[in-house]
């Protein structure tokens, strides 16, 4: 069992780093995108005078900075912050509807789909 919950952890790191490594990898990409757009959208509004085509960095922008803090920032640190605190405080939310399955309930739905499959 150690080894079991020892190699779930490792998987779960792993897991987690792929998803950072991920997160930081497409940081640069739209990070480039990001600076491309906004410069020339601000040249764009300059160039006609028309301060609207400013509008689309201000959703751009509110991505590039979750997208930082996902990558590089405090994201994770809140979020597992937030999580603890659901557990510890709100473990009602947690709950499955009509409770944890259970054996007897796997077997009611097992039986149901195989007599299901034999009628037809």
């Amino acid at each position: 069992l150690e080894r079991q919950l020892l190699m779930q952890n490792e998987m779960r790191e792993r897991q987690t780093a792929m998803q950072i490594a991920w997160t930081r990898e497409f940081l640069k990409y739209f990070g480039t995108f990001f600076g491309l757009a906004s410069i020339g959208l601000t040249a764009g509004a300059i160039k006609k005078k028309n301060p609207g085509l400013l509008v689309p960095i201000v959703p751009l922008s509110f991505i590039f900075a979750y997208q930082y803090d996902m990558g590089y920032g405090t994201l994770l640190q809140r979020m597992k912050g937030e999580a603890e605190n659901i557990l510890d405080t709100q473990s009602a939310l947690l709950q499955l509807p009509k409770g944890p399955l259970t054996y007897e309930d796997l077997e009611k739905i097992r039986r149901s789909q195989s007599k299901f499959f034999i009628e037809k």
